[in-house]
């Protein structure tokens, strides 16, 4: 007998191909559950972030509205890149964001307006759908574009 071959003895137990193979279903079947799951929480995590600026915006354009009679109409749109647009509303967009944010006004900024966050394609799950939240002047949040619903 060669060393470090070993030979089977009655009695000695191991698992059968047959055990191998239903565990390897089961485990399978648990992530074929699971990871649609996982990113859908990724999904909504970085929504998170959309939704924070845009009821940030929503607060300092009532605060704006009550010192100058009117809401901020800013010069483009801010992102990552340019960060600053919405300065006199004290908003101001981090490196890491995802959105782009805009902000438009009816009625040279008395009456209404309504900011928009969207991330551009290919989404925050890597597919074609966009996600676009939107807020407005009543402070009323909504999708119009959800890219955590499949």
């Amino acid at each position: 007998m060669g060393a470090g071959r070993r030979r089977y003895r009655p009695g000695q137990r191991g698992f059968t191909l047959i055990e191998l193979m239903i565990v390897v279903v089961i485990i399978s079947i648990l992530a074929a559950l699971a990871i649609p799951r996982m990113m859908a929480v990724s999904v909504r995590a970085k929504q998170a972030e959309a939704k924070g600026i845009l009821k940030q915006i929503y607060t300092e354009q009532q605060a704006y509205r009550q010192l100058y009679a009117r809401y901020f109409i800013p010069g483009g749109v801010a992102d990552k890149n340019n960060p600053h647009v919405f300065a006199p509303l004290c908003v101001e967009i981090a490196w890491p964001a995802r959105y782009v944010y805009s902000i438009t006004t009816v009625d040279a900024g008395v009456a209404t307006f309504t900011a928009t966050a969207t991330v551009a394609n290919p989404g925050l799950d890597s597919d074609a759908a966009p996600d676009t939240w939107i807020i407005d002047n009543t402070g009323i949040l909504s999708a119009s574009s959800d890219d955590a619903i499949q």
